[in-house]
């Protein structure tokens, strides 16, 4: 192996959610030589501010991957696509119903879900979640052993689920609500129905028995992302979760939706 090549298989993976929540949800992932936008569902002036808050540049992105077609995952993906000559990945379904938001595209790459592709270097294998969209996925990232999982905007854990975010360095994970807090909020009881049932979004009960069964000893970080304003706190959030997690190995943090996250690197 050349000392070129062996530079390139020891380059980290970074990582940073731009944004998480019911306003607005983007992901920045790159191994130095491709970077990736999972979600663009913030204005697009907005996500290149918070890129460039973080020494990134927008210009410097490859692709921008959609999870499925809601407007807080979807907002700017047409602008940004258009503005950098982006190339947009999504489903079929998703597509379909999105296309009139979205406007002009620069190409379009469709995946199907349970197949991997690969992002020159980077291995996308993006798995279906349950959630009230047409054809909704999670996605993990891997290059060279080291695994990222992103699960947010589901109902249910699914074995399909845990079984792909098993093995992962870094996971985010939904932890929308608490159960409490949202019986005794202020939704209207369709809306309360809508959120815990099995198309809807993860309590934090329900994060904490997922995490316990996809601990590891090198899981090095867990994010809680989707966190509802009206059903939830950060405190309430973490007090539960961390209940799974591994003082002194495993990091917990929550993302926010008004600022951008600590940017990560894993190897």
């Amino acid at each position: 192996m050349t000392s070129e090549a062996a530079r390139e298989n020891r380059e980290d993976l970074t990582f940073c959610i731009l944004a998480s929540g019911s306003k607005g949800n983007a992901i920045y992932i790159s191994d130095s030589s491709t970077a990736v936008l999972i979600d663009a569902g913030l204005s697009g002036k907005e996500i290149e501010r918070r890129l460039e808050t973080r020494g990134l540049s927008p210009e410097n992105l490859d692709a921008i991957l959609v999870s499925h077609e809601h407007s807080d995952h979807i907002q700017s993906v047409g602008v940004l696509s258009r503005r950098f000559s982006l190339p947009v990945y999504m489903n079929t379904k998703t597509l379909e119903t999105a296309s009139n938001n979205l406007g002009k595209m620069h190409d379009i790459k469709q995946f199907s879900c349970g197949s991997s592709f690969k992002i020159n270097r980077l291995t996308i294998h993006p798995f279906s979640v349950s959630h009230d969209a047409e054809d909704p996925a999670g996605f993990t990232v891997n290059k060279n052993g080291v695994k990222i999982g992103i699960a947010t905007d589901l109902g249910i854990v699914t074995s399909l689920v845990k079984e792909h975010l098993k093995g992962c360095s870094l996971v985010v994970l939904e932890a929308n609500h608490d159960l409490k807090m949202l019986e005794d909020g202020p939704y209207v009881w369709t809306l309360k129905q809508r959120v815990k049932g099995r198309t809807g979004h993860l309590s934090n009960e329900d994060t904490r028995k997922l995490l316990k069964e996809i601990n590891h000893s090198r899981l090095k970080h867990v994010i809680l992302a989707h966190l509802s304003e009206e059903n939830n706190t950060p405190e309430i959030a973490v007090n539960t979760v961390g209940e799974a997690i591994n003082p002194g190995i495993t990091k917990l943090s929550v993302a926010s939706q008004n600022r951008c996250g600590k940017l990560l690197r894993l190897s």
